[in-house]
């Protein structure tokens, strides 16, 4: 027996704002709110889906999980997610290897690399 990634799932005092977020950013679309507490992203193609969970209290700190994602043109797309609301935290380089660590309008980190 195997599991299957099916969703990655966010919790934040404010589902609805950060899921419209990330469908325009990963071209997807809201496509289940859950009377407002339980938000799902359907990405076309991507095999998985992303949720937004409303919780009263998310956990404090830097998140301990945090999507990876890649574009054929780095600083192109990282100009655009800065422009749409992100932050950016952060660049790493090891080798030839460059990503950037960033944060969604309400704080969740996550990286993009240059497509490989």
């Amino acid at each position: 027996m195997t599991l299957t990634l099916e969703m990655i799932t966010l919790d934040t005092t404010d589902p609805g704002p950060l899921a419209a977020w990330w469908a325009e950013q990963v071209g997807g679309s809201i496509v289940a709110e859950n009377d407002g507490w339980f938000y799902v992203v359907e990405i076309p193609g991507a095999g998985y889906r992303l949720a937004f969970q409303k919780v009263d209290d998310p956990t404090p700190g830097k998140n301990r999980l945090h999507l990876d994602l890649a574009a054929a043109d780095l600083d192109t797309e990282v100009e655009r997610l800065v422009g749409a609301g992100a932050e950016q935290v952060d660049t790493h380089v090891m080798g030839d290897f460059r990503w950037v660590v960033l944060a969604d309008p309400q704080g969740n980190q996550f990286c993009v690399a240059g497509g490989h």
